[in-house]
């Protein structure tokens, strides 16, 4: 074989899959919280999955309510930390999701809650509704939520005080 047939066998390895990628990012970023976790010596299981396009963590078990703290702040934080670690890490901004003690997915239900019955409002009486600030989190829930229903939604104002209006049809 010749040095031209050779180097044309060379087959680059294919990109990671999206689905590997937000895998690795899940990996990467639960061996940071279980680091965590050992080093505050508090128990917890972590779950790893990839949900709308993102990593998405969950940390359950032990006495973890303080790790979410008051309305999610201390979560927040943790998630935060542990995007910068999986960032380091990996070299790529992360959209990694954290839910300990599902506090995340027990305010989901109450915010699409607040949706539908917002959206049942700006239908029945054919105006704006601008709900009270919210966190970016909070917001998306609204959002997506309002978008399947089939009205529309959007932000407005500045951090902390950034709010969702419901819009009429």
């Amino acid at each position: 074989m010749s040095e031209d047939s050779q180097s044309e066998a060379v087959v680059e390895s294919p990109k990671k899959s999206q689905i590997e990628r937000l895998e690795e990012e899940g990996d990467v970023a639960a061996d940071y919280l279980e680091a965590l976790l050992d080093i505050t010596d508090l128990d917890g299981d972590i779950d790893i999955d990839v949900e709308n396009g993102r990593a998405a963590l969950a940390i359950a078990g032990g006495k973890l309510g303080h790790l979410v703290g008051n309305n999610g702040e201390v979560l927040d934080a943790l998630q935060e930390l542990t995007r910068l670690a999986v960032q380091t890490s990996l070299g790529d901004r992360s959209r990694l999701m954290l839910d300990i003690d599902n506090f995340r997915s027990d305010k989901k239900e109450e915010l699409a809650k607040l949706a539908h019955e917002t959206a049942e409002e700006v239908k029945s009486t054919g105006t704006a509704v601008k709900l009270k600030p919210m966190n970016a989190f909070e917001r998306k829930v609204i959002h997506d939520t309002i978008q399947e229903i089939g009205l529309t939604s959007e932000s407005e104002g500045e951090e902390p005080h950034r709010c969702v209006v419901v819009l009429p049809e």
